[in-house]
């Protein structure tokens, strides 16, 4: 497959399915998860399942922010004919996710009961993150390097491996959490050990792409300077997954505030929900990524646009069915995610049906981040995601139930998706309107 030949349709089409498939089965992961330990512990499981989802906010921020920064340069660099500082983009990335892997355990291992307490959890629910932390604590590296070398891999030719690799994890997860969860009755705790092993399987079988005669990714002899220009390229989509994070901490002291635990349950499977559907939209952007950054360094132009309107047209389809799912199937998704007790089911199509809106314009938004940044445009990418991930939706959550009521908390995503999206897409028909041979 070549980047800069092949026809763009068909190649994205090939990439699409690939990254989506691998990015819905990742998702699995969450999936099984919350419906296995909501039927097992009822509504407080959900609850403590909103409480730990900072932690795989961090996880995959800062897999984001090495993988993505270091394969957008290395398939710039590449386009560019310079397969030297592309070798040298790719052993950055590897040392820097290794050295945030080791970073990460640490902190979390040191300060994990004052750290769950800090994102909402109170005596009741820290016992259950407690559990569900320690035998995932030590595969958080491998959630942070799954997506560094998916992004490589794509960017070497091999869309295929990552998804595979996904799903065989996924399905090690599925099979666990029911040996583990019910059949030797560990509950939330095996759980954890279940979501551990897919990710180690995971990351084992990407590891396979090395031993390929197709491979073409070497480690060098590592050149620092580049780390900066990791960090700056990578920021942007980093931040949708980090803001991700800081929303739920946000989300979850206000709603306990506001509202109650059982609001806190039906937020967690609103944010699981919408946590899928960012998942995807990943896959939207890793998709298009590989094409537009190899294309864009070898200065093809018009085909950098054709993959943007491909772009474009899925992220919104995509994004419009999935917020007709939920608004129009608010109870079975909440019976798919828990045993509801009746005050769950009275209150929980009232939020679903407000907070699915934001999935309209969510995958567009960060398909748009993936874009900025495959064409060099970060400044752009991060004014979006900054505004998106936490000032404006950060703002809206502190204020909205303080001036229009405890319930109006849940159109702060709405709001804000909208806005930025409007954004993002004036940007981006400004350059749409640009002559195909300037940048």
């Amino acid at each position: 497959m070549d980047l800069l030949t092949d026809k763009i349709r068909p190649m994205y089409a090939r990439y699409l399915v690939a990254a989506t498939g691998s990015a819905l089965v990742y998702s699995v992961f969450g999936i099984v998860d919350a419906a296995m330990i909501g039927n097992y512990h009822g509504p407080i499981g959900n609850a403590a399942l909103a409480v730990f989802s900072p932690i795989w906010a961090v996880g995959y921020c800062l897999g984001l922010l090495s993988g993505v920064g270091g394969a957008v340069l290395f398939g710039n660099a590449r386009g560019k004919g310079d397969e030297k500082s592309a070798q040298a983009y790719f052993s950055v990335t590897v040392l820097f996710g290794a050295f945030l892997s080791a970073l990460t355990v640490l902190i979390i291992g040191l300060f994990r009961t004052p750290l769950l307490r800090l994102f909402g959890g109170d005596d009741t629910l820290i016992p259950l993150c407690s559990d569900y932390l320690s035998p995932i604590l030590f595969a958080l590296p491998c959630c942070i390097f799954v997506n560094i070398w998916s992004s490589f891999l794509r960017n070497d030719g091999a869309p295929v491996l990552p998804a595979v690799a996904v799903i065989a994890g996924g399905c090690l997860n599925i099979i666990g959490d029911y040996l583990l969860i019910y059949r030797m009755d560990m509950g939330i705790r095996g759980a954890g050990i279940a979501t551990a092993a897919g990710l180690y399987l995971s990351n084992l079988i990407m590891l396979l792409h090395f031993l390929r005669k197709k491979n073409t990714l070497r480690l060098v002899r590592a050149r620092p300077r580049l780390l900066a220009d990791i960090v700056k390229t990578g920021f942007p989509t980093a931040v949708n997954d980090l803001a991700l994070g800081i929303l739920a901490v946000l989300f979850n002291r206000q709603i306990m505030r506001w509202l109650g635990a059982d609001a806190l349950a039906v937020y967690g499977i609103a944010v699981l929900i919408a946590t899928i559907i960012q998942c995807i939209a990943y896959g939207i952007g890793q998709a298009a990524q590989p094409i537009l950054s190899e294309n864009h360094g070898a200065a093809q132009f018009g085909r950098v646009r054709e993959c943007m309107r491909c772009g474009i047209w899925t992220s919104f389809v995509f994004g419009a069915a999935a917020a007709a799912l939920v608004f129009l199937l608010p109870e079975p998704l909440v019976r798919l995610f828990t045993d509801p007790t009746a005050e769950l089911l009275a209150i929980s199509p009232g939020i679903l049906r407000v907070y699915c809106l934001s999935f309209i314009f969510l995958p567009f938004n960060i398909f748009a981040t993936y874009y900025f940044q495959a064409i060099m445009k970060e400044r752009i990418a991060l004014v979006g995601s900054v505004a998106r991930g936490v000032v404006l939706s950060g703002l809206l959550v502190l204020l909205l139930p303080a001036v229009f009521g405890p319930g109006s908390i849940f159109w702060a995503m709405p709001v804000s998706e909208l806005i930025v999206c409007g954004f993002l897409l004036f940007f981006m028909l400004k350059r749409q309107r640009l002559p195909v041979t300037g940048k």
